[in-house]
């Protein structure tokens, strides 16, 4: 009789637990720049996910029932600080999947650590290109986003197309991001049997970049070739017109990260920069959808112009939904089960495209050249240039 009691102590304690993990909310987790100059990105990748968590939750979760909720940590775009908070993240929170924010060097700090804790790694934002190539067996970095070493080959070709470019100049930030854009740059133009005519760094708090503006200058430079954030990006175009040269600039896409216009004054709008998705213009159904839900859910959105940078809307919105399908196709939140449910995604009706097997053990980006817009800034709004002229 007592033997038969405690089966059904246990039995009991089975199904209470197991219920309990059934309605257990799935943690995601955010690591990404929520204040300092960039925190309007920070805030937009925020709002991609949870407009993409809330239709999740909606249709049921994920695994039979378990809603999401996003778990954020400000890394104030300081790598020692983000990779502080994906300790947190990963080991006390125990997050199913973090996602990495805006920064390549914080990025990359964390990539050591979330390969080793088998944790994975979504990146919706930073697009070094050793954040998903960074020789890991296994890697659990995956990204949808930009890629340095294609943004590189779509910056010659726009700045050949449509400035007849021939002396490029690289004025790249001095970081990890600025050196995979340089390496990548001059990789672009050698394919072209070019050279940089000059290169110039700068450091992130610079406020005054007329000296290595003037050397590009001096050399003959038809066109400037930009990878910097939101603050040194407005210092180039300030100096820019301190000098009274009018070149051309194009730019990966770190104006679109915050007060760009309001920090850079007149000639931001001249200042051409590359994007992965705009919700102006004819949307698909999906933009439609997520204008809408946005509307909804914030009150200072009233319109396409609101919505910006429109980057981290979109890509994170099409990064969680693919997140969620690599967790049911895991049927668990353990890392390497997650991990290999990235690869057994087959298609995925996103926002920014239509995903046909978006990642393979050789290949953990979802984006390529041919998902990217161009893009430039007419007063407050990030307007693509086909329809800003």
């Amino acid at each position: 009789m007592l033997r038969a009691v405690k089966k059904w102590a246990v039995l009991v304690l089975c199904l209470m637990a197991g219920g309990t993990l059934a309605n257990e909310p799935v943690k995601i987790g955010l690591i990404t720049a929520l204040s300092g100059q960039s925190a309007q990105a920070g805030e937009s990748i925020t709002r991609g996910l949870q407009v993409a968590i809330d239709e999740i939750n909606a249709s049921g979760g994920v695994l039979d029932g378990r809603p999401l909720v996003l778990v954020r940590r400000d890394d104030e775009a300081n790598p020692a600080k983000g990779v502080v908070a994906a300790r947190e993240l990963i080991h006390k929170e125990k997050v199913a999947v973090l996602f990495g924010g805006l920064d390549t060097p914080v990025s990359m700090a964390i990539v050591p650590l979330v390969n080793q804790a088998k944790m994975p790694f979504v990146g919706p934002w930073a697009a070094g290109t050793p954040i998903t190539k960074n020789g890991a067996d296994p890697n659990f970095v995956f990204r949808v986003s930009a890629m340095d070493e294609i943004v590189d080959i779509a910056m010659v070709e726009y700045a050949q197309k449509n400035f007849d470019a021939r002396k490029f100049g690289l004025m790249m930030v001095n970081n990890p991001w600025g050196e995979s854009n340089q390496k990548g740059l001059v990789a672009a133009l050698k394919d072209k049997g070019l050279e940089p005519a000059a290169s110039e760094k700068f450091d992130g708090d610079q406020v005054d970049l007329v000296p290595q503006l003037t050397r590009l200058r001096d050399a003959g430079v038809d066109t400037i070739c930009l990878v910097g954030n939101v603050g040194p990006s407005a210092q180039v175009v300030k100096s820019l017109r301190r000098m009274g040269w009018d070149v051309p600039v194009v730019s990966h896409w770190g104006p679109a990260g915050g007060r760009f216009t309001e920090l850079a004054g007149p000639g931001s709008e001249k200042v051409h920069f590359i994007q992965t998705y705009s919700f102006f213009g004819d949307q698909s159904p999906a933009g439609e959808k997520v204008i809408a839900a946005l509307k909804a859910k914030y009150k200072d959105i009233t319109g396409p112009e609101d919505i910006t940078p429109a980057v981290g809307v979109a890509n994170a919105y099409d990064a969680l939904h693919l997140a969620a399908l690599a967790i049911n196709e895991a049927g668990s939140t353990e890392g390497e089960a997650i991990r290999e449910g990235f690869f057994k995604i087959k298609q995925y009706q996103g926002l920014i495209k239509t995903y046909q097997q978006p990642f393979s053990p050789e290949v953990h980006d979802a984006l390529s050249a041919d998902d990217y817009v161009w893009a430039r800034f007419i007063d407050n709004r990030i307007v693509p240039v086909a329809l800003s002229q």
